[in-house]
């Protein structure tokens, strides 16, 4: 490989990436050019875009710091660039297109591994025999060998000469234990159909126009793969405000079964139910609600994750579970699937019979059990980039500003005395913040604002400085729903709402969102919030996504995590650290 120092990649030897996302300017003498007090000037490195770009398909960012981002590659990032149709050969051009100097050889070797290995054991309906009686095949006697190994796997199979038996029960955990060995399962058993019911849609023009995207077809075609044993389960990755329940739709009218799908929450099941009964010819007593306040049954059902996993106490059943098996179900729908419980995931492995659609924004799981999802769930089946999106007007232009405030000296002492955790949430809670907010909202005094946080108590404060309602797990149902109603009629221009805003809300007018704390380090919950103000604007303006953090402390530590995969997307924060008087004698302003 010859050297092209002008690229901006680093590729290193234990599969962790370096990305330069800026190069030195070179002036007309050659030399590096500097600014008026001797610093080297630097600007965005040309090639970044497109390589970001290109690794956010195979690998996933660690740590993006200003200059220098961080990925690795990893089995899951492989496998699901190969269930996408990657290569082992379109990666290793992916990366000799972008790296300065040569590529490790035995990086090489482990993606050429890795991509080998997905599909290399398969998982066949036998076509004679009893019914619910499958085969572990592959075209390599020795993998099959090597498997067979280990006792995870020879305890849920049969051996019978040659041939590796399994049942249907032993489907998802034989899944299971084999990708926890390295080796991802391409599942080719087929599905059970499932009772029929047309789900027809309702596209349409005039005064409520509705059409699928191509690239809402092109998802639950990517699928359903013409209901054949190569589709029929999976995950597809779409942004906040691109149509994910859309894009269920079209594959519910695909499968032409009856469907269970699985939500949030309660506000969630009637935003679900709404868009059914606007967008497909369905009529309200074929749609049903499994909540804690309805308990409807239906051709079409909708419950949520609470409900199902909810018991008496930790030595008694799921009692909801029943659900899964109180109709014949052809097709599960997972809303928000890197949200999915351990128990949903632990009744999934049951549910390998039947076609399984995960919806999500992101396949980052703060748990790390992504490859739980992908084995159980399926592989990723189409993962559209937000900027493409946004290019494309589908979802809104959005600019992210980091606004750093500093301690107020009291404030400070207690952060200092206080152990790691209690740093975060003193820091979390600073009070200065408020006064922060409180000048956004002057700024933006005609926007549509939600102001979002994690402490309650945080929360409260500033429920009462601002005089704005506030929406929290306690919040009754129809009380919520009251809320968000005014605030989509614009009699409510502020709303401020804990942990439940972060997903399923439907609020498409909000285009300001203030972030005053987070849970510590998470990806998902950051591009959950920035997606609540996504959908596109009537009058095609920007939304503006502010994150507030305390400088110099952990809080602002742990806003860098969370900003990762929205970094990946390509987006970035502009920092803006504030000048308020965090001792109450003025306030200053922003810069």
């Amino acid at each position: 490989m010859s050297l092209h120092p002008d690229n901006p990649l680093i590729v290193q030897s234990d599969r962790s990436l370096l990305l330069h996302t800026v190069r030195a300017v070179v002036g007309a003498d050659g030399l590096p050019a500097k600014d008026d007090e001797g610093r080297p000037l630097t600007e965005e490195h040309p090639r970044y875009a497109a390589a970001r770009d290109s690794l956010s398909t195979f690998a996933e960012l660690e740590k993006s710091p200003d200059y220098l981002h961080s990925y690795r590659i990893t089995p899951i990032s492989i496998w699901n660039a190969a269930a996408l149709g990657l290569s082992a050969e379109d990666v290793e051009r992916e990366l000799v297109s972008f790296s300065c100097v040569p590529i490790p050889q035995s990086v090489l070797r482990d993606v050429r591994e890795w991509i080998g290995r997905y599909g290399l054991l398969r998982i066949e309906r036998l076509e004679a025999g009893p019914e619910g009686r499958f085969e572990l095949v592959s075209d390599d006697r020795a993998a099959l060998a090597e498997v067979l190994k280990s006792r995870s796997v020879a305890d849920l199979v049969e051996q019978d000469g040659e041939r590796v038996l399994l049942g249907e029960l032993s489907r998802g955990p034989l899944k299971q234990a084999l990708i926890r060995i390295g080796y991802p399962v391409d599942d080719r058993g087929g599905y059970l159909e499932g009772d029929s019911f047309a789900i027809p849609l309702d596209e349409r023009d005039g005064e409520r126009p509705f059409h699928l995207r191509a690239y809402q077809r092109a998802a639950a075609e990517a699928f359903y793969r013409g209901g054949s044993v190569l589709g029929g389960s999976g995950v597809v990755v779409l942004p906040c405000g691109a149509g994910k329940t859309v894009v269920a739709l079209a594959v519910m009218n695909l499968v032409g079964t009856k469907t269970l799908i699985l939500t949030t929450n309660t506000v969630a099941v009637r935003q679900w139910r709404e868009e059914l009964l606007d967008k497909t010819t369905l009529t309200a007593d074929e749609v049903g609600e499994y909540t804690g306040e309805s308990k409807s049954v239906r051709p079409v059902t909708i419950s949520t994750y609470q409900m199902l996993t909810w018991r008496r106490s930790k030595a008694d059943d799921f009692e909801h579970f029943r659900l899964f098996r109180s109709e014949n179900w052809g097709l599960v729908v997972y809303d928000e699937v890197h949200l999915l419980p351990a128990p949903i995931f632990r009744v999934t492995a049951e549910l390998q019979a039947r076609r399984r659609l995960g919806l999500t924004a992101t396949l980052v799981r703060e748990d790390g059990k992504e490859d739980e999802v992908f084995c159980l769930i399926g592989p990723k089946r189409c993962d559209v980039p937000w900027k493409l999106l946004e290019s494309q007007g589908f979802i809104a232009t959005a600019r992210c500003v980091e606004l750093r405030v500093p301690f107020p000296a009291e404030v400070k002492r207690r952060y200092d005395a206080a152990d790691a955790r209690g740093k975060y949430r003193v820091a979390s809670e600073n009070p200065a913040k408020i006064d922060v907010v409180v000048e956004l909202l002057e700024r933006h005094d005609t926007s549509r604002v939600l102001v979002i946080g994690q402490y309650l108590d945080q929360l409260h404060a500033l429920s009462q400085r601002l005089g704005a309602p506030l929406i929290t797990g306690k919040t009754p149902n129809a009380e919520r729903e009251r809320l968000y109603a005014a605030f989509r009629a614009g009699d409510v221009r502020v709303l401020i709402v804990s942990k439940v805003g972060n997903f399923a809300v439907d609020l498409p007018d909000a285009n300001v969102a203030i972030q005053v704390s987070g849970t510590f380090g998470s990806r998902q919950e950051e591009a959950q919030r920035l997606g609540r103000i996504l959908r596109p604007k009537s009058d095609g303006s920007a939304a503006l996504f502010y994150a507030v953090v305390t400088l110099g402390s952990r809080d602002q530590e742990f806003a860098q995590k969370r900003q990762l995969f929205l970094t990946e997307q390509g987006y970035s924060y502009e920092i803006v650290e504030s000048e308020i008087d965090v001792e109450g004698a003025s306030r200053g302003s922003m810069r």
